[in-house]
């Protein structure tokens, strides 16, 4: 089943995938879907074919996973993990398909792009073991991991260069785990001005789907809503020679076979003063 967040009439609705259209839910609550709500159509509407996409983020935590493909450690020249590299990405870095990924030059001069499969975790978890942890899946999303790569170079820590606001575009839709059976084979394309970036697989990484969700279970309570970044395969811009950076103007496409394509403009910052 394929889910999407969309603006119908002024609000937040949701819908469901239905031959080609998307029929609106009479629930409202994507984080209530997520844990476990009835799913139930608004035989009211009339089904939407071209819906105005919103983020599909039902709210809850943001786990960022650095370094977990091969061939990305590569070519950053790192030694590879030998456990996963955990940040956070704050809720307001997200932004859905079509949003603007805005680009303060008086905070990055070095934005960089990650497009990485996202994890929705769908059941409380703690203490999962490896081989039940897919239980815990509700779905998966497209994410662009959005990097200020001279702020990761300044900070001890990654807050900073992984959170800034539009940091974090998902979508378009969610796809439900039983459709995508096999997180580790998953195919994941970016694009720049349509210039293909990145072309990998989810078989390259270090840390499998798996393997995260009973590892960050282990050390946090995972909540339904919760959403995973799973790491980015070899084809940054901050790791190209020579080094290449998102400016105003550009558009990403992050492609994830059975989800789909999230498409973001780049724009610039409008700087205000305020005084009283």
């Amino acid at each position: 089943m394929k889910i999407a967040r969309l603006a119908h009439e002024g609000r937040s609705r949701l819908a469901v995938e239905d031959a080609g259209v998307w029929r609106l839910l009479i629930q409202t609550d994507l984080a209530a879907v997520v844990a476990g709500g009835e799913q139930q159509i608004d035989s009211a509407e009339e089904p939407q074919a071209h819906p105005d996409l919103l983020a599909p983020y039902p709210g809850g935590t943001i786990f960022g996973i650095g370094l977990n493909y091969k061939d990305t450690i590569r070519d950053m020249g790192f030694p590879t993990p030998q456990t996963p590299y955990l940040f956070p990405k704050l809720s307001s870095s997200v932004v859905g398909p079509y949003q603007p990924i805005i680009v303060d030059a008086g905070v990055t001069a070095e934005a960089d792009w990650e497009g990485e499969l996202a994890v929705i975790i769908g059941k409380t978890a703690r203490n999962v073991p490896e081989e039940n942890a897919l239980d815990f899946v509700f779905g998966y999303t497209a994410a662009n991991d959005i990097s200020a790569r001279d702020v990761q170079r300044a900070d001890p820590q990654w807050v900073r260069g992984k959170g800034l606001d539009t940091f974090c575009p998902l979508g378009p839709i969610i796809t439900t785990a039983d459709e995508i059976p096999d997180p580790q084979d998953v195919r994941i394309r970016t694009w720049v001005n349509g210039e293909i970036v990145q072309d990998g697989n989810t078989a390259d990484m270090v840390f499998g789907v798996k393997t995260l969700i009973s590892y960050l279970s282990r050390h946090f309570t995972l909540h339904p809503g919760d959403v995973i970044l799973t790491g980015t395969p070899s084809g940054c811009g901050g790791f190209m020679t020579p080094p290449r950076f998102l400016s105003p103007g550009d558009e990403t496409k992050v492609e994830v076979q059975g989800i789909g394509s999230l498409i973001n403009p780049v724009a610039a910052t409008v700087r205000r003063s305020f005084s009283s």
